[in-house]
């Protein structure tokens, strides 16, 4: 039998915070955040992402530098705390039970990379109705694309919503651009998963309820970057439609009309449309004998989290 004491308190601390960094750390190394978002560090309370519609492009330098002033439109993301708390049963310190919190620490764990790979994926879900730094949702039918490049003008409507019909009702999916420095959606990071524990033995919950507590403590959120980089459709998963979404993409404009060079490298789904995606980017000959044009275009990733 094990006494409740600093000593057994500290060995089960050290247990469980192993047992949860081990599972967050595997977990975390093929966690789909990461390929859809960018990790940006935050060193307050707020970043503001104003220059995401507004970095200069390069020109040829014919006497002075033209300064090109960032968006006077503020695109903020405030950081919010997130937490799990698991309390252990003293007596099953006292019991020595404790192979039971190494497994429920190692899920801890797990549930730390599932959060982040769950509210990345919710921002795809909640881009319809979710503001982006033009001030209009990330995906929408009405982002401003300015005649001249330094955003003045009679803005033009720009949609990065693929439309097959307007009555277009079903499961939605996504194109997106993951290959450049700032990927669609951005994952803002100002601490990271810590466990915390408390180990005096004169704490309140230890003499209140007998129970020592162990929790996951977290900062940060998430947001979008560019909207030209992901085009979201409500319409069917098959080829015209996926051909034309990507088409939509390609077409995308800075202000001042030139091309902004973006090629989708990603088709994102949930599971139910698997089957539909990979008859599209999958099979090399078509049921009509004819090769498939678009076999591996873009890359397939069936994300579990948008079911």
């Amino acid at each position: 039998m094990a006494i409740l004491n600093t000593t057994t308190l500290n060995n089960l601390r050290t247990t469980i915070r192993g047992e949860f960094n081990v599972a967050f750390k595997n977990a975390n190394a093929e966690s789909m955040y990461k390929r859809l978002a960018t990790t940006i560090q935050s060193a307050s309370k707020t970043n503001t992402y104003d220059w995401l519609g507004k970095f200069p492009q390069m020109r040829e330098w014919v006497g002075s530098r033209v300064l090109k002033d960032m968006s006077e439109a503020s695109y903020q993301i405030a950081n919010k705390k997130y937490e799990a708390t698991l309390g252990v049963d003293r007596a099953d310190i006292e019991d020595d039970n404790l192979g039971l919190y190494a497994t429920i620490a190692r899920s801890m764990g797990q549930e730390a990379n599932d959060f982040l790979d769950r509210k990345v994926a919710e921002l795809l879900k909640t881009g319809f109705s979710s503001l982006c730094y033009d001030g209009q949702n990330f995906f929408d039918e009405e982002h401003p694309v300015y005649p001249n490049a330094d955003g003045t003008g009679a803005a033009t409507a720009v949609s990065n919503i693929y439309k097959k019909t307007n009555a277009d009702a079903g499961t939605p999916w996504y194109l997106l651009s993951l290959n450049r420095p700032l990927k669609p959606l951005i994952h803002q990071q100002r601490t990271g998963m810590e466990l915390e524990s408390l180990t005096d033995t004169k704490d309140e919950t230890v003499f209140m309820e007998d129970k020592v507590r162990f929790g996951i403590r977290y900062r940060g959120n998430f947001g979008y970057g560019l909207w030209q980089q992901a085009v979201a459709s409500k319409a069917d998963l098959d080829a015209d439609n996926f051909e034309k979404a990507y088409k939509l993409m390609q077409g995308f404009k800075r202000d001042g009309g030139d091309p902004m060079g973006i090629m989708p490298t990603a088709l994102v789904v949930p599971p139910e449309l698997q089957s539909d995606a990979e008859k599209i980017l999958k099979r090399t000959v078509l049921d009509n004998g004819a090769g498939n044009i678009n076999y591996n275009k873009v890359e397939l990733i069936v994300n579990p989290w948008l079911a």
